[in-house]
């Protein structure tokens, strides 16, 4: 298993077996699956400014991802979502092309630009899996008490694996 990434005067770096990558590359693809471009009206400016729909994804991953700027103010949230989601979609497809462009078996170095895309992407995998599995903020304490007999196992431990590396990768990147 990887040690978790380490500051390096070239960026960052991190040791991945082949399975780890595997891992990563499966869960970002997913996740870039969900995150496809958004749609735009027929208004050819609209479409040219990335000016998008109003409404909140159904897709509770999706809204997620991207949630509600303003809470208390439908009319605000919708049209903060309606002029940021297109730009939002595209940083997190950027991010996730990053990690699958540059995940490879061995010692990986990444620059601080690429370092902070993978964790960006990392992110969304984790809040999309975290949403996915319900996790709370006692998932430390489920995965312990959880057999290795349950299904959910081995999502769980993706899960807290995730959470390790994006914790190794700040404390490099900072």
């Amino acid at each position: 298993m990887s040690t978790g990434f380490r500051a390096t005067r070239d960026g960052v770096t991190v040791q991945l077996d082949a399975g780890e990558v595997s891992i990563l590359r499966s869960l970002v693809s997913q996740v870039l699956g969900l995150v496809e471009p958004g749609t735009t009206g027929d208004d050819p400016l609209e479409r040219a400014l990335g000016i998008g729909s109003a409404a909140p994804p159904a897709d509770p991953v999706l809204a997620r991802l991207f949630p509600s700027a303003y809470a208390d103010d439908e009319d605000a949230a919708q049209e903060f979502r309606r002029y940021t989601e297109a730009t939002l979609r595209d940083g997190k497809r950027a991010d996730a092309t990053t990690l699958l462009e540059t995940a490879a078996p061995g010692r990986l170095t990444l620059t601080a630009e690429q370092g902070q895309a993978w964790l960006r992407a990392i992110n969304d995998v984790r809040l999309a899996l975290g949403v996915r599995l319900e996790v709370t903020e006692e998932v430390h304490e489920e995965i312990a008490s959880m057999s290795e007999d349950d299904p959910r196992y081995p999502a769980y431990v993706t899960y807290d694996w995730l959470t390790y590396l994006q914790d190794t990768l700040v404390r490099a990147l900072w």
